[in-house]
């Protein structure tokens, strides 16, 4: 790589310009690390439920090596922490299901076999084999790797060990791998450790990180082995993921050229080939080769060459041993005689074309805008795609805070209020909080904010139930701690209380302030309930996202989640708002998913909800203007807001509000227009049934 041509210095600048201007560049990186605050927000939710799991992500999307054109998928490990993987008899832990991890001569590099053991000796277990397990010739009861279908969702597909979540409106595919953690390194990876000890990437400290992270044991067989059902491949994600946040900018965009190279020469040709993990592994390959000072944006052509040469090499020779497990060779068997050679080709006039094929790129526009580059002009403007990626991951964060949130609500529906209560202070005092790491500190603030609402909300309405107002300042103490959760959610829940409570002017006040925080033109509503294709997010929305690197102050300031009530806080939901727990008759269950559990509940976006409040409010004050402005506000809602979760909800609203107008045939249009939206579990059904009732009665 010393030899550089002149003409390369130029190119990669401007390939560098423009992997910058679609999104790969530093700060996005970065931005998308922020996703291990997701991953703790996925983990806490299940430890709260009670679930001993942790959840991870992996892969492209985290690691800041991918672009919105590759649509790369979400990659979760999902560790099943009652099972132990170990590797001696010193790791037996009683009660867990222990499984001791087999490697010898006859198992694949890089896979093992999983004998089961007592849970309450460290003694082999002797039981008859089930469906499950699989008794070897020296009596050892071996675990399927098809165990773990058993864990996986019916609605997901199985891609090896992964089960994937496909074309479901509005994400992207998501793969669930179901795994078992073993918390020390295979042996097996002490020849990489041997290996890399001398180089100078990874650095010492890097290989002492590398060396004490946990790994997983993944329910896939190397293909075509004679113990395919019975091995279990070994990931070392953990380490993989630590070295890709190593790299240096240059490195992740020689990286993501690989990957487009790949889909627009290679994948739609062989799709079995050449997977993203060899390209990533021939990546750490060349960066331990090579000094750091080798990659920079003026010799970013050199460097795709060099990985592009080797990722040749490796298919000539059809061997790429893995970065970390150095016997498990990632292209054994992989490419079929009649590919190979093609394959080769491709390969060679890609290398040999000295950077010409990159025009070809479609992916992202990539070559489009690299001519244009070239030939003098700017292609994008610098921010428009990167603020674009930021208002998304925070999107993304703000979708998860909400999802996570109504699944802990879901368990408490059907509770009394005291239950209810208790629950809500057992997840409020999660005793693990003295071990979180700072991001799950900030998830475990996040999440109670909403908590705290909820459990202020369930005293007040058994407040006003009894008739107790003297009590109400536990309540709103509870209250006050989840004001900032969002810039809606919380003064909407506080709001409610006194509206219900018969506090009207302190109602008022609360509203107004809400109004006043309430940007339109940079709040984005959020409804995590279920999947739907959210449009293009405000301008001012991306470009804040992009500007600040404080993810959990914007997620107060400019997002807006929907607002839920659960029926033991009913005497602090509007009347008008009760209608929703009861929306699915008997019929509409059989309509349901198991992810709608949501629809027992009050939930309503928080911007109709707003202008509904203050329509009931200025109602009680006699204040017919401001009242008209509101109803006003919530039919242009319905009407112009393209994000809100629940459009049918705020037609219900709408609809009673033109009730208490008189307006009988605009309510009948709006119950109508909540029908077309979601025709089934719809109160809409109550409410044009009583609206008949009193068309026919008057």
């Amino acid at each position: 790589m010393s030899s550089i041509p002149e003409y390369a210095h130029n190119l990669s600048l401007r390939m560098s310009q423009v992997m910058d201007r679609i999104g790969v560049n530093e700060k996005i990186v970065m931005k998308r690390r922020s996703l291990l605050l997701n991953e703790s927000l996925l983990t806490l939710t299940q430890q709260l439920r009670g679930n001993d799991k942790n959840i991870f992500f992996f892969g492209s999307t985290i690691e800041g090596s991918t672009t919105l054109g590759l649509q790369s998928d979400a990659d979760f490990v999902i560790s099943l922490n009652k099972f132990n993987v170990i590797q001696d008899w010193s790791q037996w832990e009683y009660g867990k299901r222990n499984l001791l991890m087999i490697q010898d001569e006859n198992v694949s590099p890089g896979y093992c076999l999983l004998q089961e053991l007592r849970d309450d000796a460290p003694l082999p277990k002797v039981v008859e084999v089930d469906n499950d397990s699989y008794r070897d010739g020296m009596g050892r009861i071996l675990l399927k790797n098809t165990f773990l279908n058993n864990f996986g969702n019916n609605e997901l597909i199985r891609h090896g060990p992964a089960h994937s979540q496909q074309d479901v409106p509005g994400v992207s595919d998501n793969d669930h791998v179901f795994a078992f953690p073993c918390h020390l390194r295979p042996i097996q990876a002490g020849h990489w450790l041997n290996q890399h000890r001398e180089e100078h990437w990874p650095t010492h400290d890097m290989i002492q990180y590398c060396s004490h992270t946990r790994c997983f044991v993944v329910c896939v067989g190397k293909t075509g082995s004679v113990n395919e059902i019975l091995e279990w491949r070994i990931s070392t994600s953990f380490a993989e993921r630590f070295l890709l946040f190593n790299p240096n900018i240059t490195q992740i965009r020689c990286y993501v050229l690989m990957k487009m190279i790949l889909k627009t020469f290679i994948s739609q040709r062989f799709a079995d080939s050449i997977s993203s993990f060899m390209c990533k592994t021939v990546l750490l390959h060349c960066i331990s080769f090579t000094r750091s000072d080798a990659w920079n944006e003026n010799t970013l052509l050199t460097c795709l060459s060099f990985c592009l040469s080797t990722l040749y090499n490796c298919v000539q020779n059809e061997y790429c041993p893995h970065f970390f497990i150095t016997h498990n060779n990632l292209m054994s068997g992989r490419f079929s005689s009649e590919a190979k050679p093609l394959i080769l080709e491709t390969l060679r006039y890609v290398i040999e074309s000295n950077g010409r094929v990159l025009l070809q790129i479609e992916c992202d526009n990539y070559g489009s805008y690299l001519q244009s580059s070239l030939n003098g002009f700017v292609p994008i403007h610098p921010h428009s795609i990167p603020t674009l990626i930021a208002g998304q991951l925070l999107k993304y964060t703000a979708l998860d805070i909400s999802s996570l949130f109504k699944l802990l609500l879901s368990e408490m529906n059907d509770l009394s209020p005291r239950l209810a209560m208790q629950k809500l202070l057992t997840f409020m005092s999660y005793h693990h909080i003295e071990n979180y790491t700072n991001i799950d500190r900030k998830a475990y603030r996040l999440i109670t904010r909403y908590l705290c609402s909820t459990l202020g909300s369930i005293l007040a309405s058994s407040n006003i139930y009894q008739q107790d107002h003297l009590t109400y300042k536990n309540a709103l103490s509870f209250m006050s701690l989840g004001l900032d959760s969002d810039v809606a959610y919380g003064k909407l829940k506080l709001a409610s209380v006194f509206y219900c409570g018969g506090y009207i002017e302190s109602t008022e006040l609360i509203l107004k302030n809400i109004e006043e925080c309430y940007d339109l033109s940079v709040v984005e509503p959020v409804c995590g309930c279920y999947y739907f294709i959210h449009n293009a997010r405000r301008e001012r929305f991306n470009r804040l996202c992009y500007e600040s690197n404080e993810e959990c102050t914007l997620l107060k300031q400019i997002t807006a989640s929907c607002v839920y009530f659960i029926r033991c806080e009913i005497n602090c939901c509007p009347t008008e708002l009760q209608h929703e727990m009861f929306r699915s008759s008997q019929q509409d269950l059989a309509y349901r998913s198991e992810d709608d559990e949501w629809m027992d509940m009050a939930v309503v976006d928080s911007l109709p909800y707003l202008f509904f409040l203050q329509y009931k409010t200025y109602s009680r004050l006699g204040r017919q203007d401001d009242k008209q402005r509101a109803l006003s506000n919530i039919a242009r809602t319905v009407d112009n807001e393209p994000n809100l979760g629940h459009s049918e909800t705020a037609l219900n609203l709408l609809g009673q509000c033109m009730e208490q107008e008189n307006n009988l045939g605009n309510a009948f249009k709006c119950y109508a227009r909540s029908l077309q939206i979601r025709r089934r579990n719809n109160s809409a059904k109550i409410h044009i049934c009583k609206l008949l009732n009193k068309l026919i009665n008057t």
